[in-house]
């Protein structure tokens, strides 16, 4: 006889539901101005988003062997990714370009003292 691994599938029409609640929750939460409820919505959401997705649709479960190596590829990646980009956006100016979006506009007379006769 032989035996037959029970592969446990889920059932992705709720887990799509829950995502689709999830997302209608960010949106909604993206239009408050109160700043904790904005950041639970973008960030506490994303992560519940993100483990249903990487749990049932991309069977990390399954190939828990490669899952440490991914993550330090994806973490890897991420670093020369800010180390290509940021010298460019965290400079105020280059040798050919000046960020003019970082100097705020001059006040009309803020450096001029006036002199009243």
């Amino acid at each position: 006889m032989t035996t037959e691994a029970h592969v446990h599938h889920p059932n992705y029409v709720k887990i799509w539901a829950i995502l689709v609640v999830l997302l209608i929750v960010s949106v909604l939460g993206s239009m408050s101005h109160v700043r904790v409820v904005l950041l639970i919505a973008a960030f506490g959401v994303a992560l519940v988003k993100a483990y249903l997705v990487a749990k049932n649709f991309m069977h990390v479960t399954v190939e828990k062997r490669w899952v440490p190596y991914l993550l330090i590829m994806c973490l890897l990646f991420i670093a020369i990714l800010f180390a290509g980009v940021s010298p460019d956006v965290m400079k105020h100016s280059g040798l050919n370009w000046n960020k003019n979006s970082a100097n705020p506009p001059a006040q009309p007379g803020a450096g001029a003292a006036t002199k009243r006769e």
